[in-house]
């Protein structure tokens, strides 16, 4: 089982000063303990669901350029992008950047926006749900193109660009991995099992996981994809520090799913987490 660091919170430290040093120190504790990813949030507010709107929160792509620079292995990536946060060819040109600058270690994670507080404020674009989920599709497409030998135009129903042209291409070959986030069944697990090469759940339940992990299949079986071929990863929503046991025996029960890596999310100092996780990391490489 492999472990990502989903570092979501930067109201821990409360000193904005300290943001960075936090940041840096608990991405590179990640690395060093054989983490495989390292990802942040795409937003500009706090959830509301997790805390307050006013708490501190640093855009995804230049935390993740910070965090590039500072380590050298593990995976980058939002979790996830909201599709309506950029324009898809500037979203292409950004994670190829990253890509780039880390080495080879981008990934485009990308989902349909939801937080409406955040888009309305900052001017975000808010379009009904299932508009979102047509640029969704146009995105994916069009970060495809970007990424192929084909330089020339796009024409969507939302989005239209004369050319695709993308220079220097990515370092990952054939082009940084695709993950597609959410467990909805009829839209985003369509979109994962027709473009995706990794999804991304909530592990709210192994019974729930299983079930969305069979809609996949169905998906695959439908769109002629290998079902195999595509990484299961998921959120881990339960308590990893304090209940050490509880987590080994979950991960156990989602990697008999298929499920291959479990993003954890500090709920204390992020450093402290990091290091506490990391003295567990060796155990759950047996799972």
């Amino acid at each position: 089982m492999d472990l990502g660091l989903h570092y979501w919170n930067f109201s821990t430290p409360a000193d904005p000063a300290r943001i960075a040093q936090s940041l840096g120190q608990s991405a590179r504790i990640a690395e060093q303990a054989g983490f495989a990813e390292f990802t942040v949030m795409d937003h500009y507010f706090q959830m509301e669901h997790r805390g307050t709107a006013d708490e501190p929160m640093l855009e995804a792509y230049t935390t993740l350029g910070y965090v590039a620079a500072l380590t050298s292995r593990i995976r980058l990536s939002a979790l996830v992008t909201g599709v309506m946060y950029r324009y898809p060819g500037l979203l292409a040109k950004i994670v190829t950047t990253l890509d780039v600058l880390s080495g080879g270690r981008a990934q485009l994670g990308i989902g349909a926006s939801w937080y409406e507080r955040e888009q309305r404020a900052l001017g975000v674009p808010l379009v009904p749900m299932g508009e979102r989920f047509e640029r969704l599709e146009e995105t994916l497409q069009i970060c495809l193109q970007m990424w192929s030998d084909d330089n020339g135009p796009y024409k969507g129903t939302h989005y239209q660009l004369a050319e695709t042209l993308c220079v220097p291409a990515p370092l990952t070959r054939p082009r940084p991995p695709i993950l597609v986030g959410g467990g909805g069944e009829q839209k985003t697990l369509l979109l994962v099992a027709r473009y995706a090469d990794a999804c991304n759940l909530f592990a709210s339940t192994p019974e729930d996981v299983a079930h969305k992990l069979d809609v996949l299949r169905r998906h695959c079986a439908a769109e002629g994809r290998d079902f195999d071929a595509i990484r299961k990863t998921a959120v881990y929503l339960g308590p990893v520090v304090d209940e050490p046991g509880t987590f080994a025996a979950d991960a156990e029960r989602y990697a008999a799913l298929g499920i291959s890596q479990l993003d954890v999310m500090p709920d204390r100092d992020p450093v402290e987490y990091a290091e506490r996780v990391a003295e567990q990391a060796a155990r759950l490489s047996q799972v």
